[in-house]
């Protein structure tokens, strides 16, 4: 019979183990989270593709690592893309430094075209950047600066990055393979912790996490959409392509702000300042309404969470821990408010006992 010193002691003992555990992977916590948040989405196309095989007993580790190794490709492709892109144009640049040193640098024309700010721009262009004197102090100026310490520093964080989107990519593959055990043993826990409710609890937080992910991507492809007509609209050249890489860019918070104030930049830029203006209204009109309506509603309405709480679980979770907090938000929300309501139940039930 365990006494009430011995339950005190193993608690305290679990907590100790607990502490020196988080400790010791304080340094993978955020990629262990973003696998677990990503594995629960994808937790059901993992399950029918699995359901595609015909001898499931022979092709476990298929499915896991079909997913993963498209999740990798999905990660590091258009980064990778991105880099090559970048070192080309860098080549070009390096060409264009040269010719600048020698011949100096001229205005474009489309600067002074800028409203009220273009003449001011043009005349400090033309005191700093026309003649090749000017451009050779600018270039050793900016070599015997800190540009060589920050380019070391971006190129650590970039391979620091990638690293880290392998250490999610591992935990991924094996949270997809050992999916049921671990379901089972994540509902067993919650049950010994939170009584006959912790089972629903769990799966409450699983849905919330995937109608959480579900609804940021379909928001993100409706910007995606929406602003790509404005494109068309406007004139852009290649609006599907820009159509695309707004889609892609709006999954990270307010990056779908920066996209149309810059477009119309470029608008008033070339002379077009009401098309400028107006696209501008447009992008901002399309940006509010999905982050700070059709976001929270379709999110709340799957997971059956107020609009207001599915608001703040967003922003407060994005304020409390970065990119990941999109998800974590409204699922710390989610399971709170079941207990809540969990919690009225049991108040309002009758007494039992005599």
């Amino acid at each position: 019979m365990t006494t009430q010193s011995q339950l005190r002691a193993r608690w305290i003992a679990t907590t100790l183990l607990l502490g020196l555990g988080a400790y010791t992977l304080q340094g993978f916590m955020m990629p262990i989270a973003w696998s677990i948040v990503l594995s629960i989405t994808l937790f059901p196309l993992y399950d029918a593709l699995q359901g595609k095989l015909e001898n499931k007993r022979q092709n476990t580790v298929m499915p896991a690592l079909l997913m993963t190794l498209t999740l990798a490709l999905v990660v590091y492709g258009p980064v990778t893309y991105g880099l090559l892109r970048v070192l080309k144009e860098m080549q070009s640049l390096t060409g264009l430094l040269h010719l600048a040193q020698r011949d100096g640098l001229p205005p474009p024309a489309w600067l002074s075209a800028i409203p009220l700010v273009g003449e001011f721009l043009t005349q400090s262009w033309d005191q700093r950047l026309t003649t090749p004197q000017a451009i050779r102090e600018m270039t050793h100026s900016l070599m015997a600066g800190s540009l060589p310490a920050q380019t070391r520093h971006l190129a650590s964080y970039i391979v620091h990055r990638f690293a880290t989107s392998f250490f999610m990519l591992l935990p991924f593959f094996f949270i997809l393979l050992h999916g049921q055990m671990l379901k089972r043993e994540v509902i067993h826990l919650a049950d010994r912790l939170f009584g006959e409710n912790g089972g629903r609890y769990a799966r409450h937080a699983a849905s919330a996490v995937r109608a959480t992910v579900n609804g940021i991507v379909l928001v993100a492809l409706g910007q995606g959409v929406a602003l790509g007509f404005g494109y068309w609209v406007v004139g852009f050249d290649h609006a599907a392509i820009l159509g695309i890489v707004t889609g892609i860019v709006a999954l990270i918070p307010f990056a779908a702000k920066l996209l149309s104030l810059g477009a119309a930049i470029v608008l008033i830029s070339q002379g077009s300042v009401g098309l400028g203006i107006g696209f501008f209204i447009f992008g901002l009109l399309v940006v509010l309404v999905a982050d700070n309506y059709v976001k929270p509603r379709l999110i709340g309405n799957q997971v059956h969470l107020p609009f207001l709480w599915t608001l703040f679980g967003i922003l407060g979770g994005i304020e409390s821990f970065g990119l990941l907090g999109l998800f974590l938000g409204p699922t710390i929300m989610a399971v709170l408010m079941s207990v809540w309501r969990d919690s009225l139940v049991e108040e309002e039930s009758p007494d039992p006992s005599p």
